[in-house]
């Protein structure tokens, strides 16, 4: 797999002559596993067709702010949700200098207001345009908000003149996506994550489960990686690939669960408890088929280990969070568990919610420890898991 397999980048082109580029670094990013969509400025499709880039990414190219049929599913805004890395390439004077001041004026200014998502800009300008004080102020507030300047090269350019202003050149924009999308901030760290249902036998071919997908967890796992972590996932059964780098144990019950976790977390610096483990289990299995022979059947049932618990009460104890998963009263019930189970945070996610709920691709969190609460946007669960893995990351 490339080493940017699976990522969601939203390619901005601006008007310059650079923009001939950007087409070169469609395929370079996809060449690296890259999903890749593309948003143009008005001034962009001067310089390229927005046929070329359709043809290259394999999706359809964005150019419209007010183009009815696409805000009419608030195009931007969805654009924005997708998007797990945003490449402004080229990233031109104007653009810069709309950016730094907030103006949404065009289809890309309004994305990059919106999103979640860390933006790269790699500016393309005349070496005096560079040079301007303008400029320079114009960069330097980008930076201090968080914006990634990539370049620019320095050399002759298309006007004539010779100096820094050149885009840099694809790969070495990949590159430092590849960086971006790799934060380091747990080299050196331990994480095991628990992640998807669990199953409790009631006969050889019936048992009692629930709706988790295990996309979270995944997503966690693999954020966990991406930031340095040695990562282990303890997973139930899901059809998920298991992520790069990721140490996968595959159990089936929630006593499996239990006993791979305990064996895993040995010197580990954080848990996170994102399995939805069935609370109950039938305290008897039939070894055979039980056949339909009554109207109804009971099943007696007993309760499960509690994995966090037991995680929780270890006396070498890692920073430990647990999930909510509720349909009501996010916070309270939060905060029950966080004191019940002795945890140093909990994520509580509503499940009532279809845009939210299993098995969707999207969530949002209400992060809650001792100190507060913080409920974060709805965004992909890649992206979301990211986020998430920041501030875990700090509290280490």
């Amino acid at each position: 797999m490339g080493s940017l397999a699976n990522k969601r980048i939203l390619l901005g082109v601006t008007g310059g002559i650079a923009a001939y580029k950007s087409a070169d670094l469609v395929r370079r990013l996809q060449d690296a596993g890259a999903t890749v969509r593309v948003a143009m400025t008005p001034a962009a499709t001067e310089f390229i067709t927005p046929l070329t880039f359709q043809a290259l990414s394999g999706n359809p190219v964005h150019c419209d702010l007010l183009d009815p049929a696409a805000e009419a599913a608030m195009g931007h805004i969805e654009l924005a949700r997708w998007a797990e890395l945003m490449i402004i390439a080229p990233a031109t004077a104007d653009f810069l200098a709309k950016l730094a001041c907030g103006v949404a004026d065009n289809l890309l200014l309004a994305i990059c207001l919106a999103t979640p998502a860390p933006i790269a800009l790699a500016p393309a300008m005349n070496q005096g345009m560079w040079s301007k004080d303008s400029t320079a102020h114009n960069l330097a507030l980008l930076r201090s908000r968080g914006f990634a300047i990539l370049g620019p090269d320095a050399g002759s350019q298309a006007c004539g003149d010779i100096g820094p202003g050149r885009m840099l050149e694809p790969l070495a924009i990949v590159a430092a996506a590849e960086a971006l999308l790799s934060s380091g901030v747990l080299s050196g760290r331990k994480v095991v994550i628990t992640a998807g249902p669990t199953r409790e036998a009631i006969d050889p071919v019936r048992y009692i489960s629930n709706h988790s997908s295990g996309k979270m967890g995944y997503a966690l796992a693999r954020a966990a990686a991406e930031a340095g972590a040695e990562t282990w996932l303890i997973s139930g059964p899901t059809s998920l690939p298991t992520p790069d780098r990721v140490r996968r144990v595959d159990v089936v019950s929630a006593q499996e669960m239990l006993d791979a976790t305990l064996a895993a977390v040995a010197e580990c610096d954080l848990f996170i408890g994102s399995a939805a483990v069935a609370d109950y289990r039938p305290r008897l299995s039939a070894t055979h088929k039980i056949k339909k022979n009554t109207e109804t059947m009971t099943i007696e049932l007993e309760k499960n280990p509690d994995i966090i618990a037991a995680v929780s009460a270890l006396a070498k104890r890692p920073l430990t969070v647990g999930f909510a998963a509720e349909t009501q009263d996010l916070e309270a019930h939060a905060r029950a568990k966080l004191s019940a189970k002795r945890l140093d945070a909990v994520i509580a996610n509503d499940v009532s919610r279809s845009d939210i709920g299993f098995n969707s691709d999207d969530n949002q969190v209400l992060l809650v420890n001792r100190d507060g609460a913080e409920l974060l946007p709805i965004m992909d669960k890649n992206q979301l898991a990211r986020e998430l893995i920041k501030r875990l990351a700090v509290w280490l």
